[in-house]
Parts: C-alpha cells; structure tokens; sequence
C-alpha cells in the first residue's frame, strides 16, 4: 500500500493564520539510516517550499511499539538526526531547524491486529513540519463615492455629482459644491496622490474622444479632467499630488449616458 508522503495542515494561533505542512520520512525495521529514495523525497520536498516563507522547520522522530523504550528512544532520535544532517548537507541553514526531538515509540492499541505490520511501518518515520509566515494581504482597489482615509493604489472615486452637461467641459454650479467637499478631504488627507479621469458619452464607436462645444476641439474628456484639475488647484490642493487624463468613450460605467458624461479620481500612489 501505497503511503502518504505529503500533508498540509492550517491552524489558527491567536488572530492569524498559520501555515504548517508535514513531510514522513519512513525507515526500515530498527534502522536509522536513510535509503537513496527516502532522501531524495525530503530533500525535494525542502526545495519546493517557498524559502521565502519559511518560518522553522521542526524534526520529530518515531519508532514502533517493539523493543523497550529506552532503546527506542534513542533510535528516535538517531532518525531525527540523521534527517537533520542530510538537511544541512543540502544547503538548508541550521538555524532555521530549531527542534530535532526523538518521541520514542508510537503504541498500538492492543485490539488492533488487523494489517499490524503495516501499521507499525507507518510509524518508523520522522516527521518534518516546516512552519510557513502567512502570504501577504492582497489587497484589491476599490469603488468609493468619496474620499476614504485609508485608500490603496488603484482604487476609484466616482464623484457622482459631478456630471457635465451634453458637449460642455464647464463644471456645473452643483458640481463645485461637491468637489469643495472632496477638496477639503484631500486637504486632510495630504498622504494621497490622484490622477483625474475625464470620461465621455454617446460617439460613434469609431470615434474615440468627443468634440469640446466650446473650444471646438476633439478633447472633450481631456478638458473635463483638466477642469476638476484647476479647480482643485483654485482650492489649494498641491500640483504635485494631481495629474489629469482623458479617457474619451472607452471606459462606460453602464448605467446610461448621464453618467459617463463624468470625471472620476484614482488613486496612484499613497
């Protein structure tokens, strides 16, 4: 029968979680020397852990139920060293195996008899548990209708009142009401660097950019970033925290004309 070789495990310590994955090492009847396949498993089994993740690496050895045990102890810990030491041949630093503990043998209880020998094999092994650090948060922008204190790179702000009329990049007197609000959390946030997307609506799919009624000029999302942009200047928000941009017709929100006539903030660096 075929054994396990390989076990994961998560567990919780405290309020995070931790990663623990098992590898068996198994040995012969009263043997602590290791065979070629054995070792080789092990080894790999170090090299395809992420290194980077590696906390510690813990080595418990085990014997069967027979013979007595004081000897089985020692026999323990003779495969837990002898574990170790192909380890540190293999370039894995000692300092990062902070236990190598022989157990002694693991009892059978005495009503099972049912494939005892190859129970019993199953427990002439060193366990190796290597301890992981826990991956990184990932963190994925977001969609705010403001401005948050805690923001990450990529996150967007729609400014849902700031919508322009048909053809114009004139901001309308609405919208400066609500960008004195946005400008006075800017203010207060001062850790927070943005680009101002300027958005179109309703051309030919062609035609990627929209005519400026008033300047007469193909760049209608780009004057309407750049009117929220001086706007935002006229209140004192520092020139270089800002950039602007437009996005002609490529980026509809989906929910109708109306509101791709817009300009929306992104946040690109903290």
């Amino acid at each position: 029968m075929k054994l396990l070789k390989f076990l994961p495990i998560l567990f919780c310590l405290a309020l995070q979680a931790q990663e623990e994955v098992v590898h068996f090492v198994y040995f012969e009847f009263d043997k602590f020397t290791l065979n070629e396949k054995e070792v080789n498993e092990a080894i790999d089994f170090i090299k395809k852990t992420d290194s980077t993740r590696i906390e510690d690496i813990q080595i418990f050895g085990y014997t069967d139920d027979v013979g007595k045990d004081a000897y089985n102890f020692k026999l323990s810990t003779k495969r837990a060293n002898a574990i170790q030491d192909k380890f540190i041949e293999n370039g894995v630093k000692s300092k990062i195996i902070v236990t190598i503990e022989g157990k002694g043998r693991i009892l059978i209880e005495d009503d099972i008899v049912e494939n005892l020998p190859e129970k019993r094999s199953k427990n002439r092994r060193v366990d190796v548990v290597v301890h992981l650090k826990p991956l990184p948060k990932i963190e994925i922008p977001g969609f705010y209708n403001t401005v948050q204190k805690h923001h990450i790179v990529g996150d967007h702000i729609y400014l849902n009142n700031i919508l322009f009329e048909r053809g114009s990049s004139k901001l309308p007197f609405k919208s400066k009401n609500e960008l004195d609000k946005i400008a006075r959390l800017l203010m207060k946030y001062k850790n927070l660097q943005f680009e101002i997307q300027g958005h179109v609506c309703c051309t030919p799919p062609y035609q990627k950019e929209a005519i400026d009624l008033d300047t007469r000029k193909r760049q209608l999302s780009v004057n309407r970033a750049e009117a929220v942009y001086k706007y935002l200047l006229f209140k004192k928000i520092a020139k270089d925290r800002m950039t602007f941009k437009g996005y002609g017709n490529t980026v509809p929100l989906g929910k109708g004309a109306d509101y791709d006539r817009r300009v929306e903030l992104v946040i690109t660096k903290i």
